[in-house]
This record gives C-alpha cells, sequence and structure tokens, in this order.
C-alpha cells in the first residue's frame, strides 16, 4: 500500500458528534489516483508509485505527456506526484488507490499543500516584529531597524529576518485526525485547517509522530 493519496482542497465546514460536540472540518476530495508508473528499489534505486490526479482535457496535453498517459489508459491528469510504497509489485499501472483503501475514521495523517502567497509584506507581519513607538513624531513605526553589524564585517548576514515575499510555500500540518470518509464521493473529513487555498492540491500520509 502506498504511503500517501493525492486530494483537492474543497473547503471547511462544521460536523457535529454523537454528543452533540461542534467539529470544524476541513474537506478534501482525496483521489481516486491512477498509478501512472512503478520506481523500483533495482531499477531507480527506491521504491515510489507515480500518482496522476485530476482529469485532464486530452487536447491540452502535448505528445510527450500523452504517451506516458496511454499505458494506464485512464486518460491524462492535472497533477503528478511519487509517493513512497512499501511493496510496488502489489499495484499495476492503471489500478485506481481510493480513499476507501487508505483511510478510517479516527486515522492521524499529515497533510502537506502550498500555503497562501500573501505578496511582499513588511518585518511586522512577516516576522512579528514589534515596530517602534507609535506616537507622533517618531519616525520609527513599522520599520525593521539597524541590519548591519558595524564596520566589520560590512555586510549583512544571510538569513536576516527582513521583508520580503510572505506565503506560497511547502507547508506540512502533522497529527490531524480524520473525522469521516464518505467513499462515494471521495470525501475525507479532517479534523482543523489544513494549508492551502481552495482547490488546491493536497499529498495526504499517515501521520509519522502520532
Amino acid at each position: 500500500m502506498t504511503k500517501g493519496i493525492l486530494g483537492k482542497k474543497l473547503g471547511m465546514t462544521q460536523v457535529f458528534a454523537v454528543d452533540g460536540k461542534c467539529i470544524p472540518v476541513t474537506v478534501v476530495k482525496a483521489g481516486p489516483c491512477i498509478v501512472l508508473q512503478k520506481k523500483t528499489e533495482d531499477k531507480d534505486g527506491y521504491n515510489a508509485l507515480q500518482l496522476g490526479f485530476g482529469a485532464k482535457k486530452t487536447h491540452r496535453v502535448n505528445k510527450p505527456a500523452m504517451g506516458h498517459f496511454k499505458k494506464s489508459g485512464k486518460g491524462a491528469f492535472e497533477f503528478l506526484r511519487e509517493v513512497e510504497c512499501e511493496n510496488v509489485d502489489d499495484h499495476t499501472v492503471g489500478d485506481a488507490i481510493t480513499c476507501e483503501d487508505f483511510f478510517a475514521a479516527g486515522d492521524m495523517v499529515d497533510v502537506t499543500g502550498n500555503s497562501k502567497g500573501k505578496g511582499f509584506q513588511g518585518v511586522m507581519k512577516r516576522w512579528n516584529f514589534a515596530g517602534g513607538r507609535a506616537s507622533h513624531g517618531s519616525m520609527f513605526h513599522r520599520r525593521p531597524g539597524g541590519i548591519g553589524a558595524s564596520a566589520w564585517p560590512a555586510r549583512v548576514f544571510k538569513g536576516k529576518k527582513m521583508a520580503g515575499q510572505m506565503g506560497d510555500k511547502r507547508v506540512t500540518t502533522q497529527g490531524l485526525e480524520v473525522v469521516d470518509v464518505r467513499p462515494e464521493k471521495s470525501l475525507v473529513l479532517v479534523k482543523g485547517a489544513v494549508p492551502g487555498p481552495v482547490n488546491g492540491l493536497l499529498l495526504i500520509r499517515k501521520s509519522r509522530k502520532v
């Protein structure tokens, strides 16, 4: 069995437990994912499966990619990712991996996605700097302050926290609980928030720490 599955974030809602407790959940459309290629330790040096997720119109795919997709006989796909697999021989090219095979209510998972991009931001928003006095005439409200290191080494050290691009990075949220699985619609309800915007691609794996 693979150690992960691809999905798409549909948004957040809430469900009610048996005891009446309200639980905030993220709705994820997980799979079905099609096995497009098998990576073996003898040939590639590691065991993994290349999965395809999200249907794509064939006339929008170039010929080399279409030749690769044809081996599975399941059309073209928008997303391709490699996922670690313990026993590659259990799968064949063209197999479908569904959320029902992978999840059950109560499982703990790690969800990986690209965080929302927030553009160019200052040090107070990006790094939670305190800033300066807000009083009249201080001339130092939201500035970063000194960044140099005097006459030596006369440069700014690498990794200095400064203003810049915020967000749009690969983020993993660990130890999330699967509240419910609805295989008829390929939906998985995960407790809490997951990285990325609505319709963003997610990689969901069994939790490594819990």
